[in-house]
């Protein structure tokens, strides 16, 4: 009985290479796979005999190939088998902080505080007390203790006052109450951060309201 080779049955010389060892091995498939045999169950049989001939010699071929082959390709076989190991995740430690936790509204200080001895003041610097807002701001500070408010300038210093800012800018308030003295209620009703500027104001008011100056009254967001 004839020696069974794999080559014959796939029809490649010895020397073939893996290339064209597969192109016959598909080439063998698509011409006897039992799909093809149309329903004829002894043809079918015998295609299924003969197709596990075929995919038999392919793969004592392949294996073979793998195996014997040159060296870059046993090389790349040796790294794809067996697979490498997944990397596992690292250790990582674990700290215990439930000593740091503190209840609400405890204090941070020291356990053993000497009996009588005051806690720790945060802020060491003496600041101003507080008080309620007020819109003329530091004017009417005269309820605090021992604060004198500035003295009021004189008429004439008042009239000789200039204003930086708004439509009048480079006028005095002298100018300013000859042309539009209603001008001059809304400086003192309504600036709060230049108190000179205010003071100087209501004193122009006051002259105004004593010669009985008519205004136009003006709306209280203009």
């Amino acid at each position: 009985m004839p020696k069974w080779d794999p080559h014959d049955v796939l029809g490649v010389p010895r020397n073939a290479s893996q290339a064209t060892i597969k192109a016959a091995w598909r080439k063998l498939a698509r011409e006897h796979h039992p799909d093809l045999t149309g329903g004829d169950s002894q043809a079918a049989r015998a295609a299924t005999r003969r197709m596990a001939e075929i995919n038999q010699a392919y793969e004592q071929l392949r294996i073979g190939r793998l195996g014997q082959g040159n060296g870059t390709e046993a090389a790349a076989t040796r790294r794809r088998w067996p697979p490498a190991e997944k990397p596992t995740r690292p250790v990582t430690g674990r700290l215990d902080t439930s000593g740091t936790f503190r209840p609400r509204n405890t204090t941070t200080g020291p356990a053993h505080r000497p009996a009588g001895r005051p806690p720790i003041r945060v802020d060491r610097l003496d600041r101003e007390p507080l008080r309620a807002s007020h819109p003329t701001g530091p004017l009417n500070r005269s309820r605090q203790r021992n604060f004198s408010p500035p003295p009021p300038p004189s008429l004439d210093d008042a009239l000789a006052l200039t204003i930086a800012f708004g439509k009048f800018h480079g006028h005095t308030l002298g100018e300013i109450a000859s042309f539009e003295p209603s001008y001059i209620d809304w400086l003192a009703r309504t600036i709060a951060r230049d108190p000179e500027l205010v003071a100087a104001a209501r004193v122009v008011q006051e002259d105004l309201d004593r010669r009985s100056v008519a205004r136009r009254p003006r709306p209280v967001g203009a």
